[in-house]
């Protein structure tokens, strides 16, 4: 193969053609802003580093000197100033220009860009008693202004600069955000605010920057970039790899502590190879200089497409065979088995112009552009094994805008590195790969606080402000809500282009990629499909994994397998079906209104669009589970404001079962300890019926009143259950032969819904253990979530549930009847009430109604409550809140109650303490495949510690 200058390229040579020339830099930066031409010289790099670091090659690694500094005047602690180590403010922090990095190329301008969490101070007493109680302190993270917000990615075409900038100076990036504690738009712009670039573009747009924002545009190394974007993505977001194969995405789990070494190849105009050791140790191994200006050049002269898209969507109704030279063509149609060829096998691409007599206009443009992206991927895929194989590397990432989520472009490098590797190496890609590079200038900032972050500190969420529509992002999050509505009626309205989703070829019709001729393939362009379905990615540094895991990195909570299209189908109709029943209790919690109907209407559109994009797509927004699913509903109903769309049927609940407390509470105090157990873990299973997340229970309600319900699933309860380890729980609890049972020390009880199921269900439960001097701490939803109950709503549910317990001994009637019940009464009636006041859960207004006019007793064992960090019907335990962490390092019992939490994620589960899993079966589908059992049947799953 000759080189530019005729001399033989080897794969290992720089000489690249200087795309575009700088005079600030001596590197060869393409129409996209990838550096191409970067040779062992480095002269650019040694001239900024000023005796700085060196890489691996020894060539200086370029770190930027212009850093913004932290302004301390007039800082002031947030929050508790008794609390150790507390968030400080800084009211003067002009310089906050951290918010915002960009990569500005030839084609399109990637922003990245932070966003505060808004602060809301609480004095919350429940959250100080646990804090004292657990040790928890601010001081485990560090307090820099970035951590606890959300970092946003968004892209423009560059032919569109002056929208970016309009975007960027609305929202105020470029003076620290809108949402910034000390922002003040009439305060004078500060002349020294600088703000991180990379590309090309950051040379050639500084001045207009500097005119229309009045900020100078700090220019970070692209490689530096690039290197540092791609380890923080892999590092912090679970599912960011990917491989692609016969058009099916199988996303990949990497160990952030085993990740190195690896290749990274990037692929813009031309094609650079990086080896990748560490953070910050990089080397440039090699390059070619047939990429995608090369595919996008041809492509131009040989079919006068006007755009890199028109010409991928040409490839997709392509067929090689007019042009390309197969092994077949040369031996009359026989494979060549002696060697491993099949007659399909390209032999020569475009080999069969050199015999046809025909002219450019007699070949279809169809087929030209298909051949010439082949051509291309294979030739980039085979530089790149043979890189890997040069260094024993079998991991190799591709990115860069040739690839830009192309479907048959990623089938097409996977299957030449798998052909050349005989299998042993993969191709792998990065659903963020579009903004590396600006996450890496988001990265060069001092102080922002995100190099130490881990996988479980960050959240992807997929608002509907930012829609995947006409095969382009449109926008980011809209912040006005009215913005938001109005925008939603377009992208819903009939009749006009503006659909959603984009129709996307059905999953496995991408065609096989490799050298062989492709099967088939979707008629739609998929171009961008995965790059640009990208969140919002919230920080969150106190989220952690929970500590008793047994094996958290072969920890998987979605229990139902969603990669298969039936079960996929099946799961959608089920929401899809709910819907309508969702809208009306979400616009009834907001009293009805024209703006929560219209709101409703919005949501249900969004989530619809949401579905049929995923059903189309599954791994469109990363690996997809039931828990994912469901967490994205209650995401999209937030979205809309509908912050608790089942808050007045909870109330409601809560005091019909609050009501009939004291007769079950009385009954089960009448119990030998045995049949008390039994009758316990029956009311928990019975109260589990109570799920507004299940069509079968909905349609209940319409049946009879809560208790009604209540009583006849209580009824029902008839042993064996379809999962019964009531006996090897009852053995942990009570002993055996002469076996003295050990009280656990804490209990952590994750609760499900609001109502029955925790009122008649987890609390006597709760009291039972309390009364065997075991800890008990109740876990429960951060958030709203269908009908389940809340963190927030826990302790006055407790505080109710104590008066009722103390209102038994005023039953004068009762007591006359019963004799010697009012001893019973003051042994046992008021468990909860010592235990919720030690555990700082009763409000003042208690302590009037004790049984003896005392205050709570220090010495009994407390009843608590803690928040799980989600909000969702599920939970994934790879990211709890801190504490419930805390609560989970001396507790020997974990408790997982409901359909959500224990069937559909954590049924496989493992601890290293006991383990008992309770819930009702509610649904026909999951107890086909779960338990092999049929709607109602029960659930009690007790495990030994592992």
């Amino acid at each position: 193969m000759a080189g530019l200058n005729g001399e033989p390229f080897l794969g290992i040579d720089d000489n690249i053609e200087k795309l575009q020339y700088n005079n600030n830099s001596k590197e060869a930066i393409d129409k996209e802003g990838l550096v191409v031409g970067i040779g062992e010289d480095s002269s650019n790099n040694k001239n900024n580093n000023q005796g700085g670091e060196k890489d691996m090659a020894g060539n200086s690694i370029h770190r930027s000197g212009s850093r913004p500094q932290l302004d301390l005047s007039k800082a002031e602690i947030q929050g508790n100033s008794e609390e150790r180590d507390p968030t400080i403010l800084l009211p003067n922090q002009t310089d906050d220009i951290s918010h915002l990095a960009l990569d500005i190329g030839g084609s399109l301008i990637k922003l990245v860009y932070f966003s505060r969490h808004e602060d809301h101070s609480v004095d919350d007493k429940r959250k100080k008693t646990v804090k004292e109680r657990f040790g928890i302190s601010n001081g485990n993270r560090r307090n820099f202004p970035i951590l606890g917000g959300r970092l946003h990615f968004v892209k423009f075409e560059t032919s569109k600069l002056n929208e970016c900038l309009d975007f960027i100076s609305s929202k105020q990036l470029h003076r620290g955000g809108i949402d910034s504690h000390h922002w003040n738009s009439e305060a004078p712009a500060n002349e020294n605010a600088v703000i991180k670039a990379t590309g090309g573009g950051a040379y050639k747009f500084a001045d207009l920057f500097k005119e229309r924002l009045g900020v100078s545009i700090d220019k970070e190394d692209e490689m530096d970039c690039l290197v540092a974007g791609a380890n923080f993505l892999l590092k912090a977001i679970r599912h960011e790899a990917f491989t692609h194969m016969e058009g099916h995405k199988e996303f990949v789990q990497i160990d952030h502590n085993d990740l190195f070494p690896y290749l990274l190849v990037n692929i813009g105009s031309g094609v650079s190879i990086i080896k990748v050791d560490g953070d910050g140790k990089f080397q440039r191994v090699s390059g070619t200089n047939v990429g995608g200006g090369t595919y996008w050049g041809l492509g131009r002269l040989l079919t006068k497409c006007k755009s890199f898209d028109e010409l991928l969507e040409l490839s997709q109704r392509g067929n090689n065979r007019t042009i390309d030279m197969l092994v077949g063509d040369i031996y009359g149609g026989m494979d060549y088995s002696k060697i491993g060829l099949s007659a399909s096998t390209i032999a020569s691409s475009f080999g069969k112009a050199i015999s046809d007599k025909k002219e450019l206009q007699d070949y279809r443009p169809e087929d030209i552009s298909l051949s010439l992206l082949r051509m291309i991927s294979y030739n980039i895929g085979q530089i790149s094994y043979l890189n890997a194989l040069r260094f024993g590397l079998k991991r190799i990432f591709f990115g860069g805008f040739f690839i830009r989520g192309h479907a048959y472009t990623m089938d097409t490098i996977s299957f030449a590195v798998h052909f050349w590797s005989k299998g042993e190496a993969q191709a792998m890609f990065l659903r963020h790969e579009g903004f590396l590079g600006a996450v890496g200038a988001f990265m060069s900032y001092q102080k922002h606080g995100l190099d130490d972050l881990m996988v479980h500190h960050l959240v992807e969420r997929f608002p509907m402000g930012a829609p995947y529509t006409g095969g382009k992002i449109h926008g980011p999050p809209l912040g006005d809500l009215n913005e938001k509505i109005s925008w939603m009626e377009k992208f819903v309205l009939k009749g006009t282009e503006i659909t959603a989703p984009v129709p996307m070829a059905p999953p496995g019709t991408t065609g096989l990629g490799g050298f062989e001729v492709p099967s088939s393939r979707g008629a739609t362009l998929r171009s961008d499909a995965s790059a640009l379905n990208v969140g919002v990615l919230h920080l969150v540094p106190t989220l952690e994994v929970f500590p008793l895991l047994a094996d958290p990195k072969m920890y998987e909570p979605n229990t139902i397998d969603l990669s298969d299209h039936k079960e996929l189908e099946y799961w959608f109709t089920v929401l899809s079906e709910h819907l309508p029943d969702l809208v009306d209790k979400a616009v009834a919690s907001e009293g009805g209104t024209d703006d929560a109907k219209r709101r409703g209407d919005a949501f249900a559109r969004a989530f619809s669009a949401h579905l049929a994009r995923l059903m189309e797509e599954p791994a469109a927004y990363g690996k997809l589970g039931l828990a994912n699913l469901l967490e994205l509903r209650e995401e999209c109903l937030r979205e809309f404001q509908f912050l608790d769309a089942y808050r007045s049927i909870k109330q409601r609940e809560n005091e019909a079962s609050l009501a009939v407390l004291p007769d079950l509470l009385l009954e089960l105090d009448h119990m030998d300890e045995e049949t008390r157990l039994l009758t316990l873990i029956e009311g928990v299973l019975a109260a589990n019926i109570f799920d507004w997340g299940s069509r079968a229970c909905v349609d209940l309600y319409h049946k009879g009143t809560i208790i009604e319900i209540y009583r006849m699933s209580r009824n029902k309860m008839q042993r064996p259950w379809r999962v019964d380890d009531f006996d090897l729980f009852k053995e942990q609890m009570l002993g055996s032969e002469g076996k003295k049972p050990r009280p656990h020390k804490r209990a952590l009880l994750f609760v499900d819904n609001s109502g029955a199921d925790i009122v008649l269900g987890m609390l006597p439960l709760a009291r039972e253990l309390l009364r065997r001097g075991t800890e008990v701490v109740l876990v429960a939803n951060s958030l709203p979530a269908l009908n389940d109950v809340t963190a927030m709503e826990l302790p006055d549910i407790v505080a109710e549930a104590a008066k009722v317990c103390l209102s038994l001994q005023f039953h004068t009637n009762l007591l006359y009847l019963i004799p010697k019940m009012e001893v019973l009464v003051s042994q046992h009636c008021d468990i909860l009430r010592r235990a919720a006041e030690a555990g700082g859960l009763l409000v003042d207004a208690m302590n009037n109604n004790t049984l003896d006019g005392s205050r709570g007793n220090s010495s009994s064992v407390p009843l608590m409550v803690v928040e799980n960090g989600c909000g969702s019907p599920c939970i994934d335990l790879r990211q709890v809140s801190s504490e419930l962490a805390a609560a989970a390092k001396h507790a020997d019992l974990v408790i997982l109650e409901g359909m959500g939490r224990a069937l559909h994620t954590n049924f496989n589960a493992r601890f290293k303490c006991e383990a008992l899993k309770l819930a009702m079966v509610k649904n026909q589908r999951l107890a086909e495949k779960l338990i092999k059992g049929k709607i109602y049947d029960c659930v009690c799953r007790y495990e030994p510690a592992t």
